[in-house]
């Protein structure tokens, strides 16, 4: 086997590894009763990841999450890895189809008995018993000093520092420009001493927090990993990780444990909003340790929609026909599906994808005095405002392929040519982040779905039982107005700890 990148992001210690402003949810689950799913809240903070593992390549889609309140110059990540990697700019599109196609969600169908004579199912406890189980270019200057291969793709400025010491790396990074906490040293060594190399990443100089986009890792290996040992610098207490992968199979932890939570923990008459510290609670019971990962979804990639990050008509191309004057290029925009701007309509432009507003901003920008709404609804009835010096007609082309459709290419690729895709979560605190996880396929385990729903029959009596997905009853005297029952603390949080089987 081949262990290869270790992902983690590190340094600033204003900067909580991850890309794009992380939004809060409410709950990880989903909310909807018996008449189906509605809008599910879908939680994208922590660090998300998205995983391809080939005959002898890994794919790593890195979502870089930031504080809006921190700024540009504050960014820099350090990512080990143990063999020369590759770069794209990734889809952050993607990540928004896979974390809505998999959230996990419960809901409740409820129904009531047929009252024609009177029942008594007695009872005077609130809660009775159950039955049923669940299932680029060199600058190396060798010695002790590291040899650096720096490029820049999309936003960020990236160079990959092979060999040297701590001190010559930190040394390295300081001088050029990249944000770094001094903690991070003893962690840099002991990956050094493993043999990894590291990949520094900050935003260019002209870039802004607004053009923070993922990034696209392809390396040589077989078994991706998560280096969570640099993360712990900079983490919070309980910080979410996912990780998904788009495969043939599902795919498990090594050498973290995998846990099954208890479903009776969950709050399912407020659809799971306790979800998170179940899982908490859950991945820290004995035997897991805080190392291990919850399984929220398995099953076919096709609860990802490409439509959703993927058009045939997005093209770069077209606009190097615009070489004197932008003015027709909002049209063109507007026909690809990536904006739409009418004043008659519209009360702002719409930007059908997150990139293109600051690809506009920089090389048409909106002259002062003038919304974007009129102006870019409208490009000739501006004509003498709009800046010339900015527009550039093969940069602007370049940019619209490079930062929306090679991403979308490379994303459609990924979901259509692997028909399996399995989600992970877990929650982890910084004295808990000791060891790096890493994963592997086991096509032989079973599906797990992600939609998880329970059965309120309400009885004659106003009594009331609810039977979970896997079979388990349980029976509310109050059946009219009842409350999910606080269990006592003997009841486990964790139905089921594996360690070793499910990655054989």
């Amino acid at each position: 086997m081949t262990r290869s990148l270790r992902l983690a992001t590190v340094v600033a210690a204003a900067s909580l590894v991850s890309l794009v402003a992380a939004s809060e949810a409410s709950a990880c689950g989903g909310t909807f009763c018996d008449t189906g799913p509605t809008a599910m809240p879908v939680d994208q903070s922590g660090e998300n990841i998205i995983f391809h593992i080939g005959p002898d390549q890994v794919e790593a889609h890195i979502q870089i999450q930031y504080d809006p309140d921190t700024t540009a110059e504050a960014f820099a990540w350090l990512i080990p890895v143990s063999a020369m990697p590759e770069f794209e700019v990734g889809s952050q599109l993607l990540f928004d189809a896979t974390l809505n196609g998999s959230v996990p969600s419960y809901g409740m169908f409820q129904q009531s008995d047929s009252c024609g004579q009177d029942v008594n199912l007695g009872g005077e406890d609130d809660v009775g018993g159950t039955t049923g189980q669940e299932d680029a270019g060199s600058t190396g200057t060798g010695g002790e000093q590291p040899n650096v291969y720096q490029t820049t793709v999309g936003a960020f400025d990236i160079a990959v520092l092979d060999g040297g010491t701590v001190d010559s790396i930190m040394q390295w990074l300081g001088d050029n420009g990249y944000q770094q906490d001094p903690n991070a040293a003893p962690i840099i060594e002991q990956y050094l001493g493993e043999g990894f190399m590291f990949v520094a990443m900050k935003l260019s100089n002209d870039a802004d927090i607004g053009e923070i986009h993922p990034i696209v890792i392809r390396y040589g290996g077989t078994e991706p990993c998560v280096p969570i040992r640099l993360t712990r610098i900079a983490a919070l207490e309980d910080m979410d990780i996912r990780v998904f992968f788009y495969q043939d199979g599902r795919t498990v932890p090594v050498n973290y444990r995998h846990v099954l939570v208890n479903p009776l923990k969950i709050d399912w008459f407020n659809f799971g909003a306790n979800y998170k510290e179940v899982v908490t609670l859950a991945v820290d019971a004995e035997s897991a340790d805080g190392n291990a990962f919850v399984t929220e979804y398995a099953g076919p990639s096709l609860v990802v929609p490409t439509i959703a990050f993927y058009s045939g008509a997005w093209n770069g191309d077209v606009f190097t026909n615009y070489v004197d004057s932008p003015e027709g290029v909002i049209e063109e925009l507007t026909t690809q599906g990536l904006i739409s701007c009418d004043p008659f309509f519209d009360a702002d432009c719409s930007y059908n994808h997150p990139l293109l507003q600051p690809i506009l901003a920089e090389f048409i920008p909106v002259p002062a005095g003038v919304t974007a709404l009129d102006f870019y609804s409208c490009l000739s009835c501006y004509a003498a405002d709009i800046d010339l010096l900015a527009w550039d007609a093969a940069a602007f082309a370049a940019r619209i392929d490079e930062r929306i459709v090679v991403p979308a290419n490379t994303a459609k690729a990924l979901v259509e040519g692997n028909t399996y895709l399995t989600r992970m979560y877990t929650t982890i605190s910084p004295g808990e982040m000791n060891e790096d996880p890493i994963f592997r396929i086991n096509s032989t385990l079973p599906d797990v779905p992600n939609v998880r729903f329970a059965t309120q029959t309400t009885h004659c009596n106003d009594t009331a039982t609810v039977v979970l997905p896997d079979g388990r009853e349980v029976f509310f005297a109050n059946g009219l107005n009842p409350v999910w029952p606080d269990f006592p603390d003997e009841m486990p949080w964790v139905e089921d700890v594996d360690q070793e089987g499910m990655a054989e």
